[in-house]
């Protein structure tokens, strides 16, 4: 028997007082909430009645009013009630309460992110419903399942080559590491990474480059690592140099800037620079000079929050320079 009864005549009439005994009614005009969600709670024990009127209904002390607050707030912060009970009966803190919490928030904010990023992707490329799909369950994997992606991929290029173990602890190295609070770039470059690394046409062209850069290895009989790390400064210098002067890579200024990137590539490469060199070294730039090789480490860059690759437009300079004086021979 619960209703909205009047104070009985020998109660103080303040809801303050230390002796006051309020109705569900009066709690419920006091804080707000409603006389059913005060009932319910009582049922479930966390706001008790501390005594009952001859006819059975509920009379409730003045504490009540400090632990329905501190249910509501509770309450609003995503607690259930048997762990509210537990607060109450100081069985846990709510410091405790709050830390576990917190985390689990931080959890499911990460997890709204991830499909935030999901569904702003979808919108933008006009995703079906697969490709909906299959962009939600790359958003939401795990640390562990986005290493294992990442892993897999680069077992599948090097599979069965006989290739420098530098360069490939070098590509494991690079290994995606969303933050705990990504960004939504971040967010956008996981899942177009994850996109990229499962697509075959990709696999397929870092498998060719793999597979060229073991042979290279093998012919110049020096460590691969070492070898690309000195030919690679030198073209960024170079092709640097030249940007700065304003020089097109298929002018014919450009010659001098590529005779001196081709004769550290040759020397490091353990080849004497001339005509058959520069075919080589040609076919060596076009089999790796797929774009989206340097797309692949933009992505774990900005993932890693690292500085932006810079060798993508200097090879991309270089090779189309080659390709020119080669041409014009």
């Amino acid at each position: 028997m619960d209703d909205d009864t009047p104070y009985p005549p020998d109660r103080p009439a303040s809801p303050y007082s230390p002796h006051a005994l309020h109705s569900i009614g009066e709690l419920a005009r006091l804080t707000g909430l409603t006389v059913r969600t005060i009932r319910f709670w009582s049922d479930t024990g966390v706001v008790p009645p501390t005594d009952r009127t001859p006819a059975g209904y509920r009379l409730y002390g003045p504490d009540a009013l400090t632990r329905l607050g501190l249910v509501r707030t509770l309450r609003d912060l995503g607690v259930g009630l048997p762990v509210i009970r537990q607060v109450l009966e100081r069985e846990i803190t709510v410091a405790e309460v709050a830390a576990v919490h917190a985390e689990a928030l931080d959890v499911q904010i990460r997890t709204l992110r991830l499909r935030q990023a999901v569904l702003r992707a979808v919108a933008g490329r006009g995703s079906t419903p697969e490709e909906m799909e299959l962009m939600h369950k790359l958003a939401t994997l795990s640390d562990q399942e986005r290493r294992r992606l990442i892993n897999e991929f680069i077992d599948s290029a090097f599979e069965g080559l006989d290739a420098d173990p530098a360069f490939i602890a070098s590509m494991r190295s690079g290994m995606p590491e969303l933050p705990e609070d990504p960004t939504q770039e971040q967010l956008d470059a996981w899942v177009e990474l994850a996109e990229l690394v499962q697509d075959e046409g990709f696999r397929a062209g870092i498998r060719r480059a793999a597979e060229d850069q073991t042979r290279a290895w093998k012919e110049s009989g020096r460590p691969d690592g070492e070898r690309t790390k000195r030919a690679a400064q030198a073209i960024k210098e170079g092709t640097e140099a030249a940007r700065r002067a304003g020089i097109a890579p298929d002018s014919p200024e450009a010659r001098p800037y590529v005779d001196r990137m081709a004769a550290v590539c040759a020397e490091v490469s353990g080849r004497e620079d001339g005509p058959e060199f520069r075919s080589w070294l040609l076919e060596r730039l076009e089999t790796g000079n797929d774009p989206r090789y340097g797309t692949y480490w933009r992505l774990v860059a900005v993932i890693n929050g690292w500085a932006l690759p810079e060798m993508e437009p200097a090879t991309e300079w270089f090779t189309a320079a080659v390709r020119a004086t080669t041409a014009r021979g």
